[in-house]
């Protein structure tokens, strides 16, 4: 457990409130970039056309089971691994096929994210090559040490405990003095048991209508310290600027 006391749960956060935290963790997805963006909308699509071939259903149909994967297994991969078992390799190289001109540079993040004092990484469910294109077509891949995977992560997605302590474990992180910031709330309930300070990205304007319903369960649990629709605002908070 942590050494530090609960955090006040607020979208505004100053330097006192992140102070000696020297690790910052960064999932990708909806988090390094905004919702509004709608890159996550091309692979969500393929992986609907995914199921939709290899089950021989209908595309509403394949949508529906797409869905119900991801919430009960964490990914819709993880799900037609366990219930079909589809090579992940094939699954993955097909839904992130996509088009990443969708996404804008973003010199003002990467300008916030190398001013963070210490290690940065980013921790995903999809895998390095898609996290690879998407911060490099942001601008910001050279500010990360390392990119944590859904393939390092032994094809266990997160919220499972044993893909953190696998994260944690390989990059020895000192989790009372780490923070992350991720778009699930339930994927930040073990960090939180873990003592990292927490920080959850939502929509702009709060706005709960992107995304299914249920990915915006959570939003009120005591594992949250902080709420934000605007990172790269609430990182120049935490500079005083």
């Amino acid at each position: 457990m942590s050494e530090h006391t609960t955090i006040r749960r607020t979208r505004d956060a100053g330097p006192d409130d992140f102070a000696g935290i020297h690790t910052w963790v960064f999932d990708l997805d909806n988090t390094l970039y905004p919702r509004r963006t709608d890159l996550f909308s091309q692979i969500d699509k393929r992986m609907t056309d995914y199921v939709a071939e290899l089950l021989g259903l209908p595309r509403e149909e394949a949508k529906a089971v797409q869905k119900d994967f991801y919430r009960q297994y964490g990914t819709t991969l993880r799900g037609l691994m366990e219930v079909h078992r589809i090579d992940p390799d094939a699954f993955l190289s097909y839904v992130h096929n996509i088009d990443y001109s969708w996404l804008t540079p973003d010199p003002a993040l990467g300008d916030e994210i190398a001013a963070l004092p210490g290690r940065k990484f980013i921790f995903t469910n999809g895998d390095r090559g898609h996290a690879e294109r998407t911060a490099r077509q942001l601008g910001i891949f050279e500010h990360f040490e390392d990119i944590f995977d859904i393939v390092a992560a032994g094809l266990v997605p997160k919220p499972a405990a044993e893909t953190y302590d696998k994260f944690m474990g390989l990059h020895r992180i000192d989790t009372a003095h780490a923070a992350m910031f991720e778009d699930l709330a339930r994927n930040l309930e073990v960090p939180k048991t873990l003592g990292m300070r927490t920080v959850l990205i939502v929509p702009e304007n709060f706005e709960t209508t992107l995304g299914d319903a249920w990915e915006h369960e959570g939003r009120e649990g005591e594992h949250i310290d902080f709420v934000t629709d605007d990172l790269t605002a609430f990182l120049q908070r935490l500079r005083g600027t």
